[in-house]
């Protein structure tokens, strides 16, 4: 039985979370169909460019995504204090980018609350409230996302009904290990699904853009720029992340062309098999044993849920090659 939202997202728990969205039945949202026959690459575009839009309007920053074929990963960071720094009219205008809003926020909008009674300043002082805590919140992110590219799609194919699954899946990633973990799964979707060689080919996800930044000597401004003192407690840096993806596709390279016994190992192997099987071994919140004892206990529960599953101790203690966990500890705080 699928969970509530509201016992998957706690933003006092933590604030990154892993989101999927799934087309429904034989759906195609971009690539070559191959029962129709029809292209939908140009697809691709709509979902990169709303996705790295909508963080001008809502107060959550994109660490990671990819766009495949029948599906959208996402990396999300909710950023709360953001939110709380916003004026009332900072509030109404980002909300106003997305959404119409009521008459009277957006009176208060071109008048700046002049000529307003008290009365009607108090009514807009509440629904400012209530768009602030939307802004900020990863349900009315995907859903400004996936309802976007659902008409677009639907007008294109002449059709309508659901184009997405009824939910789209969260994963709570409770500390830098799981959060860095998932990042690295993401951004390998590509290579898994053998569309993608390497980072130069790995098109419409978040490591192609930072190493295309990377290469011209820029600060990534689409996506959140990683650095070791990044406000939301992911110390590494933009080459340094770039590097440990690309280490991870050599070795994810081999280890296709490899043996049967060579994978083998790497199943066995921690660290490569989180940043390969992240998804099939890991069902909900994803940390260590300390991080979701913290997790369940904000939602009273008294059982620590897929304790069993969800094991991150030791994967950055072992399984990474030598050059890659020198650079891992030199650019992470590992635990």
């Amino acid at each position: 039985m699928a969970l509530a939202r509201k016992r998957q997202i706690n933003i006092e728990a933590t604030r990154f979370y892993h989101c999927v969205s799934r087309c429904v039945r034989r759906a195609y949202l971009c690539g070559l169909d191959p029962v129709s026959g029809r292209n939908y690459e140009h697809r691709r575009s709509w979902v990169q460019n709303k996705l790295l839009e909508l963080p001008n309007s809502f107060a959550i920053d994109v660490y990671a995504f990819a766009v495949m074929n029948n599906h959208t990963h996402s990396v999300l960071y909710v950023n709360h204090q953001k939110a709380q720094n916003w004026c009332a009219q900072e509030v109404l205008s980002r909300w106003h980018r997305l959404f119409k809003g009521t008459i009277l926020t957006q009176r208060y909008t071109k008048n700046a609350g002049r000529g307003m009674s008290e009365a009607e300043l108090r009514m807009v002082e509440d629904t400012v409230e209530v768009y602030r805590s939307r802004l900020m919140d990863i349900s009315w992110f995907m859903r400004s996302l996936n309802e976007f590219v659902a008409r677009k799609a639907n007008k294109e194919d002449n059709c309508t009904g659901r184009f997405w699954e009824g939910r789209f899946k969260s994963q709570a990633l409770l500390d830098e290990q799981a959060v860095l973990c998932c990042m690295v799964y993401v951004d390998l979707n590509p290579h898994r699904a053998g569309i993608a060689s390497s980072i130069k080919t790995s098109h419409y996800t978040s490591i192609k853009l930072r190493e295309n930044a990377n290469r011209s000597g820029s600060i990534i401004t689409k996506l959140q720029y990683l650095t070791e003192k990044n406000i939301s407690g992911l110390a590494i840096s933009e080459s340094s992340y770039i590097q440990l993806v690309s280490d991870r596709i050599h070795d994810f390279s081999s280890e296709k062309s490899s043996e049967t016994s060579s994978m083998a190992n790497v199943i066995r192997d921690k660290w490569y098999s989180s940043t390969t099987y992240f998804e099939d071994l890991f069902h909900g919140a994803v940390g260590n044993t300390e991080s979701l004892t913290r997790f369940c206990k904000c939602f009273g529960s008294k059982r620590v849920v897929f304790r069993n599953l969800c094991h991150f101790d030791k994967i950055y203690k072992t399984g990474m090659t030598h050059d890659s966990r020198l650079r891992f500890q030199q650019s992470y705080r590992t635990t």
